[in-house]
């Protein structure tokens, strides 16, 4: 059984995945999307011109097992597919998200009443607090901690 590859798609895998990988290289999501949808096109054309001569359907008729087509490589392509179907409309998503966060006035903080006092007030007023003070307030109230262990061995 001799293999013969069209000449043709192998000019045109050849191209695909050329300017698939040009289009990846980018910095732009949409040119590395489209990038992406090549080279998984130029995949699905390598496992389809590497399956084999093509022969007859395996679930049609009565054909010796030489004269049929191989079945796994088109799985492999029906995989591809699904793997670039989902991993592009990921990549549809970070795009769109990125296209949003990027939009003029969109993500603005609007000041409410509260924030235009504020600004507005000469002076805030602070209280400082010394490392003295701070020393002799306990961290913890100890009454609350003593209430919550007499519930806990009332529960027990």
């Amino acid at each position: 059984m001799t293999l013969s590859v069209p000449l043709v798609l192998v000019a045109v895998m050849v191209v695909l995945f050329a300017i698939g990988v040009y289009l990846l290289l980018d910095r732009s999501l949409t040119r590395v999307l489209l990038g992406f949808l090549l080279v998984g096109n130029a995949t699905n054309l390598l496992i389809f011109l590497t399956s084999g001569a093509f022969g007859t359907a395996p679930i049609y008729g009565h054909a010796q097992p030489l004269d049929m087509s191989d079945p796994l490589p088109q799985a492999f392509i029906l995989t591809a597919i699904v793997i670039t179907f989902g991993v592009s409309a990921f990549m549809l998503a970070l795009i769109y998200r990125s296209w949003r966060l990027a939009r003029e006035g969109e993500d603005a903080v609007v000041d409410d009443a509260h924030d235009l006092e504020l600004v507005d007030a000469e002076t805030l007023t602070t209280d400082e607090v010394t490392d003295e003070e701070l020393e002799r307030e306990p961290e913890f109230d100890e009454l609350g901690s003593d209430a919550d262990e007499d519930t806990r061995e009332g529960q027990a």
